[in-house]
């Protein structure tokens, strides 16, 4: 990967990221970028605009239930696009800092 990444693979430097880095992070964590993924990755880099800190699972859940309706605002959901940790995933694929809650 052209971008410097720390030991768990999120961005060092914030601003290296472009969708090119993401599909390529995405590649890495197993996964496919679909429409249903972008939609979630603006969601989290909006979010983090923001508040300036990337969404815990609860927050990121009530995000997207409040911006993309309650079929793509649950657990489930993120879990099926994101597997195992989604909130840790989906920030580290959008370039963002590994979210401080997420074990």
């Amino acid at each position: 990967m052209s971008s410097a990444t720390d030991k768990e693979g999120y961005l060092t430097n914030l601003n290296d990221w472009s969708e090119p880095v993401a599909e390529e992070i995405a590649r890495a964590e197993g996964i496919e970028l679909s429409e249903a993924h972008w939609a979630l990755i603006r969601l989290v880099r909006q979010f983090y605009a923001e508040f300036e800190v990337s969404p815990a699972m609860r927050p990121l859940v009530k995000r997207a239930r409040e911006k993309l309706g309650p079929e793509k605002g649950n657990s489930l959901y993120l879990l099926k696009l994101f597997p195992g940790s989604p909130a840790k995933v989906l920030a580290k694929i959008a370039g963002l800092p590994r979210p401080t809650n997420c074990l």
